[in-house]
């Protein structure tokens, strides 16, 4: 038998350390004095204290270090936690990085103010708006979260709107000349953008915004101004031709996007939009089902909900998906059939919001990803990684 002090010189814990792994269950003492309640560890209890001393200088979870310990004679159970453990430490990194490089450019605006330049496809920037537009909120008591993040990068440009129950992110890739940064464009200043770049095709009109019950963006064409003051308007531009290509101007100020010789910008929004980066993760989903958008909508808008809840003042209309027997998506009638089995996977969502976000994914097929009822629904296009979005579920 060794005693606490010796365990704690031979597995690189401190005697404080192996006190709290006691208390939490992850390395119970062989022994404990009835009478001084002194710990005594058995010699085999050596690689797993190591291991929890490992485990615990990488910064894994409590949780998932009790989990290693449990299966440590499961190589592939504890290579799983390894690696995501391993994820999310490089997600981390990047995160870590991207703030700092922030940080910087922070630095040297307020010393040497500098703009960003961008050059995006003018098709592929009217997409990811169109992606992304139908989640921006609209609650006054939240201005930070009424328009769309421009998150600037090495390589491009991702686009972010959420309203606290869904987010909507899409990445365009682009050639960037300047110090990456982030620009909160208000939804006005977006709409005038999106009306700019027209119709992606065939040149035709913008439709109105994924009907949210805001009017569609009007008389920008003619030198009007963009609503609610966050912009000049269109100007026309003297000696620049046409083209497929978007120009993009940020700064500390705002944004001004130019295509084919007309120019809209406005001012940012001066507030600090919330870290989306926490929602992306990268934990791979128990269910990853391809859907038929069409037949799905039509399930979805052709049947009344499972149950209607009333959330600060307004009635949410509950959709419920379950999976078939052969591992398909169906909409269910009820919040819990009466013949599911306890088992049963069964997701509740804002139906309204599920019907934005397969209008927004804009594609025949998308893909849904399930994790369980209290975990957010992922929303893909089976084509585009970076265009997505995540509704928050409604607990059932």
């Amino acid at each position: 038998m060794r005693s606490i002090g010796e365990l704690a010189r031979a597995s690189g814990l401190t005697v404080s350390a192996l006190r709290f792994y006691d208390r939490s269950g992850v390395l119970v003492p062989a022994l404990v004095d009835p009478v001084t309640g002194y710990r005594w560890y058995a010699d085999e209890q050596v690689v797993p204290a190591r291991l929890v001393a490992g485990l615990r200088r990488v910064g894994m979870p409590l949780a998932e270090i009790a989990a290693a310990v449990r299966h440590r004679a499961e190589p592939a159970v504890v290579g799983r936690l390894l690696d995501a453990h391993l994820r999310r430490l490089e997600d981390g990194l990047t995160d870590a990085r991207r703030e700092l490089s922030r940080v910087r450019a922070l630095i040297d605006h307020e010393e040497h103010p500098m703009t960003t330049r961008l050059v995006l496809s003018r098709a592929d920037l009217a997409a990811a708006i169109d992606a992304v537009r139908f989640a921006a909120g609209t609650d006054p008591e939240l201005p930070v979260l009424s328009g769309v993040l421009f998150d600037v990068a090495a390589d491009g440009v991702r686009l972010v709107a959420t309203d606290r129950h869904r987010m909507a992110v899409a990445r365009v890739p682009g050639t960037v000349d300047g110090p990456i940064r982030r620009l909160l464009a208000p939804v006005a200043l977006v709409d005038a953008v999106r009306e700019l770049l027209g119709g992606t095709g065939d040149g035709g009109a913008v439709p109105s915004s994924a009907g949210d019950g805001r009017a569609p963006l009007g008389g920008t064409g003619d030198g009007g101004t963009v609503p609610g003051g966050t912009g000049d308007g269109v100007r026309e531009l003297s000696g620049v031709d046409g083209g497929a290509d978007a120009h993009l101007r940020l700064d500390g100020a705002g944004l001004t996007v130019a295509v084919a010789g007309r120019e809209v910008g406005g001012a940012a929004l001066p507030d600090e939009f919330p870290d989306y980066q926490r929602l992306l993760g990268t934990r791979v989903p128990a269910y990853r089902i391809t859907v038929d958008v069409p037949a799905l909508r039509a399930q979805v808008a052709g049947r009344p909900p499972a149950r209607v809840l009333r959330h600060e003042g307004v009635d949410v209309p509950v959709t419920v998906l379950g999976l078939d027997d052969a591992g398909g998506l169906r909409v269910l009638d009820d919040a819990a059939p009466a013949d599911a089995a306890p088992d049963a996977v069964r997701f509740g969502v804002n139906g309204r919001y599920l019907l934005d976000a397969l209008d927004a994914g804009d594609r025949g097929q998308l893909l849904l990803e399930l994790d369980g009822p209290i975990t957010p629904l992922a929303v893909r296009r089976p084509d585009d990684a970076d265009a997505y979005s995540i509704l928050m579920p409604i607990r059932l």
